[in-house]
């Protein structure tokens, strides 16, 4: 019989070398710590194409009987524009973000909570995952999350300084390159690329190393720690997360952009929030 290559060996190679990373974009974020340009060496290393879809974590769940951090708090967070009304008026809104619901019953499962179903999108990216949670999936495949710089490397594709992960325009010929928000932010989306909430991977062309939804879509875990420095660090209860998800929106985050950064607590999950894995080369 021929040998099953494993997870890691089926991941894209990216050649060791030097890239401009971060940006002077006029319309940075200044507090993320986008800038400046500077020019970091990395090793070779290997990264998946796709983030991690609904059906790899059940498999993963089947044989580990794992339970993510949002099953062990008993809710999570969820886009109130993907729940019935009667589910928004029974959920909390958190102070600040009105658009996010606290909905009982969601997780990785059960994204939009009791009665749906993350078995009917297998090929969605799994959400719901705390840092934990995807350290631990991670683990279970021999792999590990991408260090900050790793994730911009692959993301840029090959580009020196582009603004996206394809180039400068954010849809070239009209053609939708990224799941995002279109309309008014939070009340109507006119879904132009084509989706409301999570894209099946692959929905969208890959970049110039192959990788897909690297912009928008889910936010992704990195390993380090946040900073607004140039050091990285390992340690901290704050991580770095990069891409955007299919919330952002330029009337309040236009993070999509491919220097562009965030921050979340380690142990938070949403329904905007999954990984894809790295390993060394």
């Amino acid at each position: 019989m021929p040998q099953v290559r494993s997870r890691a060996e089926r991941a894209i190679l990216v050649e060791a070398g030097a890239f401009r990373m971060g940006t002077e974009d006029a319309d940075r974020n200044p507090g993320d710590g986008e800038s400046p340009i500077r020019s970091v060496q990395v090793p070779a290393f290997r990264i998946d194409a796709t983030c991690v879809t609904n059906a790899e974590f059940a498999a993963f769940v089947d044989d580990t009987e794992y339970v993510t951090e949002a099953e062990e708090y008993g809710w999570s967070f969820v886009f109130g524009g993907l729940l019935s009304s009667e589910v928004r008026r029974a959920s909390q809104k958190p102070p600040g973000t009105p658009w996010w619901r606290a909905v009982e019953g969601a997780f990785w499962d059960h994204p939009e909570g009791p009665g749906s179903d993350a078995g009917e999108r297998p090929d969605h990216p799994v959400v719901h995952v705390s840092l934990r949670d995807a350290e631990a999936f991670a683990d279970w495949c021999g792999m590990r999350l991408p260090r900050e710089a790793e994730w911009e490397k692959a993301a840029r594709g090959g580009l020196d300084q582009a603004r996206y992960a394809w180039g400068d325009e954010l849809t070239p010929d009209g053609e939708h390159r990224c799941n995002i928000w279109q309309g008014a932010f939070p009340l109507r989306n006119t879904r132009e690329d084509g989706f409301l909430g999570t894209a099946p991977v692959r929905s969208f062309p890959p970049n110039g190393l192959g990788l897909y939804e690297v912009a928008g879509n889910v936010w992704e875990w990195c390993s380090d720690a946040w900073t607004t420095g140039a050091a990285a660090s390992m340690t901290g209860d704050v991580r770095v997360m990069r891409g955007g998800s299919y919330l952002c929106h330029d009337s309040y985050c236009n993070r999509y952009r491919v220097a562009a950064r965030s921050s979340t607590a380690a142990e938070d999950a949403s329904g905007n929030k999954g990984f894809r894995l790295a390993a060394d080369a």
